[in-house]
């Protein structure tokens, strides 16, 4: 089961149906049958689905009458784009040493006249 919530947030990010599902509600609020309708999915499905997106924080919902709308939750992406930069500057470093190593070669191969 997911230990925290970094990992329930990923978690729930591995799933394309889910991340299309959080891409409609960047939009603005959506009942549960309007983020199951571009996937052609059941109330159910849908159901299951937003289950695991608000267990992460991801998404919160709120019953009005019988409809169920939900709304995007942002803090715990920001969480995980915290967590991710950490290896962008990892890549840019290693990506700027590979740069530096290539122009290194390059100018060894050129012959001086």
């Amino acid at each position: 089961m997911v230990e925290n919530r970094l990992d329930a947030t990923f978690h729930a990010l591995a799933d394309p149906t889910r991340r299309g599902m959080l891409a409609n509600l960047a939009l603005g609020e959506k009942s549960i049958g309007e983020l199951a309708a571009p996937f052609e999915m059941s109330f159910a499905g849908a159901s299951k689905h937003v289950k695991v997106l608000v267990d992460a924080g991801l998404v919160s919902r709120r019953k009005v009458g019988r409809t169920h709308l939900c709304t995007l939750e942002g803090e715990p992406l920001g969480d995980a784009d915290r967590w991710l930069r950490q290896w962008e500057r990892f890549w840019t470093i290693r990506l700027d040493q590979l740069e530096a190593l290539i122009k290194s070669d390059k100018q060894k191969e050129i012959p001086n006249d």
